[in-house]
């Protein structure tokens, strides 16, 4: 009889179980959900990569510290190659992802300004298994003013520019953990403030845990470039050749520009300037949709270095293109595909930009 009890309350105990709390794959389309998918098209960008001898120049030498980067969130059959270089040098064990706020979930949940948005999922979906979300989001919460940000996860449920991130980070580190981040619209010193403040307490999670930049944790910011074209409301140049060309150009100057080389506050200030139009609401003459991610998670990491090491920060543009450029990687039965065409008169820029200290 003993037995019979213990067997019944034992299984009433298991369905009683909580279900996982697991973020569900907003864009199953234009990303990799499938181990035996992801790991053939790692494969096909890995030797694409290795016979770029350009590329493999670039990295001879001494290795430095990787402490943060930008990564397009596009297709990856569009933006595979541009992905790749960034993502293959990450070996923190814990990234922050810092996030676009589309208008999809902008709209959905009131156009939150001047704030960032956590989620309170306990897993993302990852291509291998599910992707743990680290302790130090829960860290952030207690420890942050509460007027700086807000929990939604229908916001974060609706967004596709963190998720993006997932299947490429696992694919290098099997249990890698994650703090998703989403990032509004503010002025630049209302971002510099709230990344100062967010800086703080990173720095404090960082000491409490014995963590090291870049070695522990890593910064993505997760972004693209200029997106051009009538369904944009972005035809600056005309819709021709020409026009490409001169989009291209933008994008590429303002990147090497102000994120490369030395990092600076005042070098993430001119870029909201030749990002933003009269207020930072506004677009001037390219349409980013990093316009917030980037400034936002540069400050971030700025803020952290000098209250921290001190040592300065480099950027470097590892490699910049767009959809009209790569077109669709030639890759026979992906078992994923592309969410918008791609044209002289639609077309994404994107880029990745690893940031460093020696």
């Amino acid at each position: 009889m003993k037995k019979v009890i213990l067997f019944v309350l034992t299984i009433g105990f298991v369905f009683n179980l909580p279900a996982e709390n697991i973020r569900p794959v907003r864009d199953d389309i234009g990303y990799c959900w499938n181990a035996q998918q992801m790991d053939r098209f790692m494969d096909y960008l890995k030797s694409s990569y290795t016979s770029d001898t350009n590329k493999d120049k670039q990295e001879t030498g001494k290795r430095p510290l990787f402490i943060a980067g930008i990564s397009p969130h596009d297709d990856y059959l569009y933006a595979g190659r541009v992905y790749y270089p960034l993502f293959k040098n990450i070996t923190a064990r814990e990234v922050v992802i810092f996030g676009v706020t589309h208008s999809t979930p902008r709209k959905k949940i009131g156009d939150p300004q001047n704030k960032i948005i956590f989620d309170s999922y306990d897993y993302w979906k990852g291509p291998y298994k599910n992707v743990k979300v680290s302790k130090l989001r829960e860290f952030l919460k207690e420890t942050l003013d509460p007027e700086m940000y807000i929990t939604n996860n229908e916001a974060h449920r609706l967004e596709h520019s963190i998720e993006g991130m997932v299947p490429f980070l696992q694919y290098f580190n099997r249990e890698v953990k994650i703090t998703p981040i989403m990032v509004t619209g503010m002025p630049f010193d209302t971002m510099d403030i709230l990344a100062g403040k967010l800086a703080a307490v990173l720095g404090s999670y960082l000491k409490e845990n014995h963590l090291k930049v870049g070695r522990d944790i890593f910064f993505l910011i997760s972004a693209d470039a200029n997106h051009y074209g009538k369904a944009f409301n972005n035809t600056v140049y005309g819709e021709d050749q020409k026009a490409h060309e001169l989009g291209t150009a933008r994008d590429k100057k303002i990147a090497y520009s102000f994120l490369n080389g030395e990092m600076t506050g005042e070098k993430i200030r001119g870029l909201t300037s030749e990002l933003w139009g009269k207020t930072y609401r506004d677009y001037k003459d390219t349409v980013w949709c990093g316009k917030y991610s980037i400034p936002f998670g540069m400050l971030t990491v700025l803020h952290l270095m000098k209250k921290g090491t001190g040592k300065k920060l480099t950027g470097k543009i590892l490699l910049y293109s767009d959809t009209y450029t790569e077109g669709v990687i030639p890759l026979k039965k992906p078992g994923f595909g592309i969410t918008a065409p791609f044209s002289l008169k639609h077309w994404v820029g994107f880029f990745s930009t690893t940031f460093y200290s020696d």
